[in-house]
Order: structure tokens, then C-alpha cells, then sequence
């Protein structure tokens, strides 16, 4: 019964796509299929991956987010230079960067709510605010000698092969699924998850049974905010430094991986499992250009050219979901039409 449906899902479809994906490169690239090749694409992509994990959420909400990107690089510049220059701990680390994090996005979602502008135009110009303080503020320096206690943390070596090459479990990984097991969590194992999809399939309706859109989008964008700061300290750990220009300019690819794991931009539509799909295709397909020796330019191409494809994808289906719907609202009234006659 649950393969049954499942393989009439856009996850299944796309679950498809990335083993295909996957046995192609093998074949092309001998060191795309190996364990190590496997940890340093989590390492590398765990950022986006964190991110996605929090977009998705905005999405099914019926929202869209585009600042995450200048609130993680904020979160993470605070945080570091407050722990840098008052010596504190992870205490202090977690609450100043989780803190801002969370509150900058609640900021957001106060304007979309009390403003009633659309929430890209919001985040966009939010985006730019974000980030421009954050350059006036800083200068534009970087941050550099964190204490050690940071550097070194969340990083056990689970065994080194015959030719001493570590295979390491990371704060990046570790993260990178503890953001996926939150989100999860949120949207099928709690109350507020099913109002967040309601919300995102009919406001007004949602509104009508009592749902309150304002403390959902203090949850949601809060939420993001809490993701978004919880990633840059991640980032900020396999960077060894900080840099507030680094971050911005990473919302496409957040963007697509969620919108080709199945995410509707309009809302009511997304799940967990597609947006690990969605982020394992793009990292897979940027992976193995660079060990094809593709060059680096061609990949903004084919993250623009699979959000099309992706989005058309869903667009179709949903057409085509809507007019056999249609046909079986209509065979019973043509019945009973014909036996009138």
C-alpha cells in the first residue's frame, strides 16, 4: 500500500533521478562513488543543506524567505565576535547566534504580517538591510584566531584506512541532520506543522477554523531565523574564519534544491524527504561537474535550468491532478443528467 503510493510521488520520481544521476558520474569519475568523496559532500554542502531544511518550512507556509543568507552571515559575525572579545563559551555562543538569528527573523515576519506586503518583497529588501548594517558595522573585516575550543569541537575521526586518510564525522554533519530531524519533526509530529500546511494551502480558509496567521508566521519565519543561525555557526567551524560578505549571495541554490525537492512556491506543498533529495541532485551534479573538470561558471546554469524544469515538472502535474479531479466531479452530475433524460 505505502510503495504503492509512494511511487506516484514526486519524491519517488526524483529519488529516481538522483540514483540515476549518481550511477552515471560513478561510471564517469571513479572517485565520485567513494566514502570519502561521500563525507566531504555533506561537509561541503551542509550549509545549504541546513538552510533548505528551514526554507522548506517558510515554503509550506505559503511564504518565501531570500534574507536567511545576510541573517546567517549577522548571527554569525555577533556571535563570534562576542565570544572572541568577552571570552565566553557554547553557552553564550548558542544563545547570542541562535538568539539573533531567531529574532531577525521574527522581525520579518512582524512586517509581512503587519505591513501585508509580500513576504520576497519584504525579505528581499530585509536582505539588504541586514546586510548592509552588517558591512557598515564591520568594515568589511574579517574575523580570524577563535579560540580553539570552537575550532576543534564536533569532530571525531571513525577510522583511518591503510593510507592514513581520516574519514571524519563532523559538526557539519551532525548539524546538517539534526536540521533535517527538526524540521521533520515540526512539520508531521506536531500540532502547528498541520496548521503550517493549512495555512499554505488556503490562508483564508485556515483563518475561517480558527488557525491565528500571525503566530504561525512568528513560528515560521522565527524558525528560519533559528536554522539560519544555528548554520553559520557550522559554516563558520569548517571556514576556520569569518568573512560578512561570504554568506550572501547563496539563496539560489537554497531555492532550488528545495523548489526541485517538490516545495510548491505558492504554498500548502513540500516535505523533508524531497528537500534532501533535492539538495543530494544538486550537490551530486555540481560534485561530479568539478571532477569532470567542468568548468565552475557552468554551474549557476544548471542550478537555474533545473529550478525551470523542476518547477514545470510540478506545475504539469498539478494540471493534470486538477482536471481528473474535475472529470470525477463531473462523471456523477453527467449521470445524473443523463437519467433525467
Amino acid at each position: 500500500m505505502f510503495l504503492g503510493a509512494f511511487r506516484r510521488t514526486h519524491e519517488f520520481r526524483l529519488l529516481i533521478a538522483t540514483v540515476g544521476l549518481i550511477a552515471i558520474l560513478s561510471v564517469s569519475s571513479r572517485r565520485f562513488l567513494t566514502l570519502q568523496n561521500g563525507l566531504d559532500l555533506l561537509t561541503s554542502y551542509a550549509f545549504s543543506g541546513m538552510l533548505a531544511a528551514g526554507l522548506l518550512v517558510v515554503l509550506v507556509s505559503g511564504g518565501i524567505d531570500i534574507s536567511f543568507t545576510a541573517i546567517a552571515s549577522v548571527a554569525q559575525y555577533v556571535a563570534l565576535v562576542a565570544v572572541m572579545h568577552l571570552h565566553g563559551g557554547w553557552l553564550m555562543l548558542f544563545a547570542i547566534g541562535l538568539g539573533i538569528g531567531t529574532a531577525l527573523g521574527m522581525l520579518n515576519a512582524v512586517l509581512i504580517s503587519t505591513l501585508r506586503i509580500s513576504s520576497i518583497i519584504v525579505s528581499i529588501a530585509m536582505l539588504n538591510v541586514y546586510f548592509g548594517l552588517l558591512m557598515f558595522l564591520s568594515h568589511g573585516n574579517q574575523l580570524f584566531n577563535m579560540p580553539d575550543w570552537f575550532l576543534n569541537a564536533f569532530s571525531w575521526v571513525l577510522w583511518t584506512d591503510s593510507e592514513q586518510n581520516p574519514y571524519v564525522l563532523n559538526a557539519q554533519i551532525i548539524g546538517l541532520f539534526v536540521c533535517f530531524a527538526l524540521s521533520w519533526l515540526l512539520l508531521n509530529r506536531t500540532s502547528i506543522g498541520r496548521q503550517i500546511y493549512a495555512l499554505g494551502g488556503n490562508a483564508e480558509a485556515a483563518a475561517r477554523v480558527g488557525y491565528n496567521a500571525w503566530r504561525l508566521n512568528l513560528v515560521v519565519y522565527g524558525y528560519m531565523g533559528f536554522i539560519a543561525g544555528l548554520a553559520s555557526l557550522a559554516q563558520a567551524q569548517l571556514a576556520q574564519s569569518v568573512a560578512p560578505n561570504v554568506l550572501v549571495g547563496r539563496e539560489l541554490n537554497v531555492l532550488a534544491a528545495v523548489v526541485l525537492g517538490g516545495a510548491s512556491l505558492t504554498g500548502g506543498q513540500g516535505t523533508v524527504l524531497g528537500a534532501i533529495l533535492g539538495v543530494a541532485v544538486l550537490a551530486c551534479m555540481e560534485n561530479g561537474l568539478i571532477l569532470l573538470g567542468v568548468s565552475s561558471y557552468w554551474t549557476q546554469f544548471f542550478d537555474g535550468a533545473v529550478i525551470l524544469v523542476a518547477v514545470s515538472t510540478i506545475a504539469w502535474e498539478r494540471r493534470r491532478q486538477r482536471a481528473a479531479m474535475r472529470r470525477v466531479i463531473a462523471a456523477p452530475a453527467g449521470a445524473a443528467v443523463a437519467r433525467q433524460g
